[in-house]
């Protein structure tokens, strides 16, 4: 986390907090409290997103009006009881004036679970819209922004985030509406009541609004050190069960539960200090209170001894004074929510706000008319910031009916460069042609439905085997799922399993092994049938007799196709129509192996250390 001090102010994270200068305390700037906090980024979000249910939000106005009117009446009706029924003696008043208060509190209940009920329509509709903003901003992303990001953080921010300002609107709808209201018609009728007491009332409210703000101040900081917290929380709870395996396999345990205790002791800690701020928040609203009644008491007593005020008029005012400083309190229950509200409505602005780099055309092209030509004209990638390219003039045309082979050393750029194909990411310089156009001109379905990946992790989704097949396409046939199948020699291990093609896929593939879940990858690709296959060392976990039986059956398969391969292992490729050789994201070399063997000698190199000079010939 960056701190920049600028003046009598310190950024923390991109929020402004105010420090003490000379004469002027922290809190003393509530003026500046939007501005500091970046609550006007709370205000926008909620604006934009709360303007669809502008007739929900106006009928909780109208419902708490009538709920707030009801109750704030009850008081003079009873004051009303106490001097002209009980004193007087009249039974028949008493009787009437109840069945009246009966009446209205009838109403003012009826009312107020009408009002909920829309306010947290309301709330809840707000949350599912901004939830599902939030996916369809994050499924646009790069690769490079999902980086810039990481995935603890986008689904905190999708999850916890939301929720916070979502309890938010939730508290607006239903509290805070119906604080003001509270407030503004307890004043005129304490004051009808009586007017000089009601002067304690200029005291009570300013010192609950400064208690209040001194403790809101100094809670933003904390609230957003917390989200930061449960983002790293996230993370080495991600790592730590997806990486299991690799735990146990070194012993690791006690430094990685030392790791999640630093973690979660860090959010503790930061939780305490905001929880220790707000708990103090409550006993300086129910001092002032209390002290606000022993003085109407102390006060009000003395002008019934002088005969200047009825006991009922002072039973009233001590109801409109406890109600009055409860719709503060309430208030500025509200009040602890919005700080961290506010941090969390920053963090879903962030990647709201946050283009992807790879840009849609406006005008794209919608239909091609080859079957996978891809050309590489000049192609470089550099990340923002990087000292040096990741890709650097790489140039090379893969034809339909070819095998184009992608070999190197880790770091190569070799991931990088087929990513671009789909466009998981953009080049930063040269040209991505399929069929004569430019990847970045193409609708994205048109080019998708061209390109299948195997990625080089691959990875399956909660579901069936089949349900993970058609993933590729959702109208395809038993029969093709299990022609796929036999291609990708996946048929027996998938018929062994209970169910066959509806056998159980968890989260991941974790319940089939590295090797299965490479064949299940292929053979979704295969379901396809596009122009383009991309095989990013999709065949590592294979045993070498596998992946021979795998590659022939995949030949006559694709024999129409642009077939790229990224591998690892000579053996695979040594049979391909073209293989380039990259080395520090350069093409050191492009042809055949007999050719490479000759001509490259980084290619020389890489044959020599995986085949004997007699395999390699």
């Amino acid at each position: 986390m960056t701190t920049t001090t600028t003046g009598s102010d310190t950024a923390i994270g991109g929020f402004w907090v105010p420090t003490a200068t000379p004469g002027c305390p922290v809190g003393a700037f509530p003026g500046r409290i939007i501005a500091l906090y970046g609550f006007d980024m709370l205000i926008k979000l909620l604006k934009s997103n709360l303007l669809p249910y502008r007739k929900l939000l106006l009928a909780v106005l109208v419902l708490q009006v009538v709920q707030v009117s009801a109750t704030m009446s009850l008081p003079t009706i009873n004051a009303n009881i106490i001097d002209k029924g009980i004193l007087t003696g009249d039974t028949s008043y008493i009787v009437r004036m109840g069945g009246l208060m009966l009446g209205l509190s009838l109403v003012q209940g009826v009312f107020a679970v009408w009002a909920t009920y829309y306010g947290a329509k309301a709330a809840m509709s707000f949350g599912r819209d901004i939830r599902n903003d939030l996916f369809h901003r994050v499924t646009s992303f790069s690769t490079r922004e999902v980086d810039q990001f990481g995935s603890p953080s986008l689904i905190t921010r999708i999850t916890n985030d939301v929720q916070q300002v979502q309890m938010l609107v939730i508290m607006l709808c239903t509290m805070f509406v119906a604080a003001p209201i509270t407030i503004g018609i307890g004043i005129f009728l304490a004051v009808r009541e009586d007017g000089p007491l009601s002067l304690i009332l200029l005291v009570a409210i300013p010192l609950l609004l400064l208690a209040v703000g001194l403790v809101i101040v100094r809670m933003v900081p904390q609230f957003q050190m917390m989200q930061l917290r449960i983002d790293r929380v996230n993370q080495v709870l991600r790592e730590q069960i997806i990486g299991m395996r690799v735990v146990r396999a070194f012993v690791r345990e006690p430094l990685e539960t030392d790791r999640f205790g630093v973690a979660n002791s860090d959010l503790t800690l930061t939780s305490l200090r905001a929880g220790r701020l707000m708990g103090l928040m409550f006993p300086a609203v129910m001092l002032i209170l209390n002290v606000s009644s022993v003085a109407a008491v102390w006060i009000g007593g003395n002008r019934i001894g002088a005969g200047s005020l009825q006991v009922g008029a002072l039973i009233a005012f001590l109801t409109y004074l406890v109600q009055i400083l409860m719709a503060v309190m309430m208030a500025t229950f509200v009040g602890v929510l919005w700080p961290r509200a506010a941090v969390c409505a920053d963090r879903i602005e962030e990647v709201l706000s946050t283009e992807t780099s790879v840009v849609i055309s406006p005008t794209p092209i919608t239909e091609l008319p080859g079957r996978g030509t891809l050309e590489f004209r000049d192609v470089g990638f550099s990340f923002p910031g990087a000292d040096a390219p990741v890709l650097c003039n790489v140039s090379f045309i893969a034809r339909p009916g070819q095998m184009t082979a992608i070999i190197g050393s880790t770091g190569s750029g070799k991931t990088t460069l087929v990513n671009l194909i789909p466009r998981l990411v953009d080049c930063t310089e040269g040209v991505v042609l399929v069929d004569g156009a430019d990847v970045r001109t193409l609708d994205p379905e048109v080019l998708w439905r061209r390109v299948s990946l195997v990625p080089q992790k691959p990875y399956l989704f909660t579901g069936t085997v089949a349900s993970n097949l058609r993933f590729a396409d959702p109208d395809a046939t038993d029969e093709e799922l299990w022609h796929a199948l036999d291609i990708a020699q996946a048929r027996e291990f998938v018929a062994a399993m209970p169910g066959g093609l509806d056998a159980p896929i968890s989260q991941g593939g974790t319940n089939v092994s590295g090797g299965q879940r490479q064949r299940l990858a292929i053979a979704r690709a295969l379901v396809r049938k596009p122009g383009i296959y991309v095989f990013d060392d999709s065949f590592s976990a294979l045993d070498l007799a596998t992946d021979a039986r795998l590659r022939a059956a995949l030949a006559p398969e694709t024999a129409d196709a642009t077939v790229i391969v990224v591998a690892q292992r000579v053996s695979t490729i040594k049979n391909a129509d073209q293989i380039i050789v990259l080395e520090d994201g350069e093409t050191v070399g492009i042809g055949t192996h007999a050719e490479l063997l000759v001509t490259c000698p980084t290619y020389a190199e890489i044959v020599s250390s995986q085949m004997t000079a007699e395999e390699a010939a």
